[in-house]
């Protein structure tokens, strides 16, 4: 699809979001939030609002969003 002008790409997730359903069910996991050990929604989206509008001579084919404090 690239030569049709058309950006392709695969965001990869990798871990907790920030929702209510992590607050209710995962207390644990969100007691990691103000030590950025989830991720924000805002930053997300923001991340792919960059994918979005990248030039197309350096797009990004694959993207991986982690928590800093996720663990390599």
């Amino acid at each position: 699809l690239g030569p049709k002008g058309i950006h392709v790409a695969h965001p990869i997730i990798d871990g907790a979001i920030d929702t209510a359903f992590i607050r209710d069910n995962f207390p644990s996991r969100y007691a990691l939030k103000d030590e950025d050990g989830i991720l924000n929604p805002e930053h997300i989206a923001e991340a792919y609002w960059q994918l979005h509008a990248q030039p197309r001579d350096a797009w990004t084919h694959e993207l991986d969003l982690r928590p800093w404090m996720e663990n390599f």
